[in-house]
């Protein structure tokens, strides 16, 4: 039990720090990294899970969408924009494979489809501290 805990553990820190890049570098992807490491801290160790939820990182990128299900316009457009530009790299690339571009364009539409009607968007005031609190 105390290997898969580490595993957990590094697992979390290396997504964190490929987070961290991400939110940097707009072709790397923010939320799946930072979502994986809130796994993988919850799975791990209540320490870096607590430290993890008061980082700014996390604040600004996942606790709206944890605690309420949603996204701001901006963060669901960044998402959008980096998956675009990262399928359009796939499908160019596999100018020889029909198939494999129709899956793309499939997978791309679905993603589309969810982040703009299956997560809700919510406004960029929007405090979860504050919300939360009020209840």
């Amino acid at each position: 039990m105390k290997i898969k805990k580490y595993i957990y553990i590094a697992l979390g820190c290396i997504s964190v720090a490929l987070g961290a890049v991400g939110a940097v570098v707009p072709i790397l992807p923010t939320v799946p990294f930072l979502l994986f490491a809130a796994f993988c801290f919850t799975k791990s160790s209540e320490k870096l899970n607590t430290w993890f939820k008061g980082t700014k990182l996390y604040k600004n990128n996942l606790e709206s969408y944890v605690k309420e299900k949603g996204m701001t316009r901006k963060t669901k457009i960044k998402i959008m924009v980096t998956v675009t530009i990262l399928m359009v790299i796939g499908f160019v690339m596999m100018k020889k494979v029909i198939v494999g571009q129709i899956a793309l364009g499939i997978v791309w539409l679905c993603h589309l489809l969810y982040f703009i009607f299956g997560i809700k968007t919510i406004s960029p005031n929007y405090n979860v501290s504050v919300q939360t609190e009020n209840e």
